[in-house]
């Protein structure tokens, strides 16, 4: 079969990842983050941004340096290591999902700079509890992204993480974190699709609401997932894998049990293409990876490309 035959899809991009293969960003060495990294270029991801849940200031400065080490030291036969995102610590308590809302910090200069590093590329926080740091990481020229949130205002962020989870929904005499992302098309809306998260229902209409370019495939993919573990710490608590999803023991949904590649490969054998969407990553983030994935007829990857 030759190239021409081929789907070909820009190289995927991990916009929020907190983990795979038993590995944890927030627990991790430098050797096992790299070795993440050449497990996921295989799987047809380009770059990824490790994703921080909630944690100690001092946790989030030293596993920084640890990602930043391992950026360093990273190879051609690897998933390029594009920044981390931070999710936790500005967040609304109301919606803290399974994070440990113990830690969390009120969203202020002087609270993010406790913590601050140029590697870091993305802050998930709430903006109805915002105290100038929006302003601050816009000027910086850090992503915001509305997440975790009660609000209904989306002034001044760039985009919603995994719009409908861990944020208020759609209520038709009310303004909510989700409608506004649905409706402002100037706002790019994270969007975990692997039909446990959101069902094909919402999925549609997120699809039929969204200008498309302004939506971003995502995984939100834990640590527990692609190893022989069906329990784990993450959050400060323990984590269930069913085979399916990923809970807390109180049931509480935490992140996916799958990698991006799975995710979209199982939403287009569902009649929905999500492989469209790839592209919006590079432009979210002006990235310039060069390389692409080929799938076959049944959507299985046959051959990746990666320039140097």
């Amino acid at each position: 079969m030759n190239n021409k035959q081929l789907k070909k899809v820009e190289l995927l991009i991990e916009n929020h990842l907190h983990g795979a293969f038993g590995v944890d960003f927030n627990n991790c060495s430098v050797e096992e983050i790299l070795d993440v990294s050449k497990k996921l270029l295989k799987r047809g991801i380009g770059g990824f941004f490790p994703t921080f849940v909630t944690d100690t200031v001092e946790n989030i400065r030293k596993q920084t340096e640890i990602i930043k080490k391992a950026k360093s030291m990273q190879t051609s036969d690897m998933s390029e290591i594009l920044g981390i995102h931070l999710e936790g610590i500005f967040v609304n308590p109301l919606k803290k999902g399974i994070q440990d809302e113990k830690l969390f910090l009120t969203p202020n200069v002087e609270n993010y700079k406790l913590i601050e590093d140029d590697f870091i590329k993305i802050v998930t926080l709430a903006p109805e509890i915002d105290e100038g740091l929006i302003e601050y990481l816009k000027n910086k020229g850090v992503k915001v992204q509305a997440g975790h949130c009660t609000g209904g205002d989306l002034k001044g962020v760039d985009g919603v993480t995994h719009i409908f989870n861990a944020m208020n929904g759609i209520n038709h005499r009310e303004k909510s974190t989700t409608l506004s992302a649905l409706i402002n098309d100037d706002v790019y809306a994270e969007v975990i699709m692997d039909l446990v998260h959101l069902n094909k229902d919402i999925l549609e209409l997120i699809i039929k609401s969204k200008t498309e370019n302004k939506i971003l495939p995502i995984s939100d993919c834990l640590p527990i997932a692609y190893s022989d573990k069906f329990e784990m710490d993450f959050c400060n608590k323990k984590v269930y894998y069913d085979g399916k999803k990923i809970t807390s023991k109180d049931g509480t949904l935490a992140g996916s049990s799958l990698l991006v590649d799975d995710i979209l490969k199982n939403l287009y054998n569902n009649g929905i293409d999500g492989y469209k969407y790839v592209k919006n990553l590079y432009e979210y983030h002006n990235l310039d990876i060069k390389g692409y994935i080929y799938l076959d007829e049944n959507n299985e990857i046959v051959k990746i490309e990666k320039g140097e």
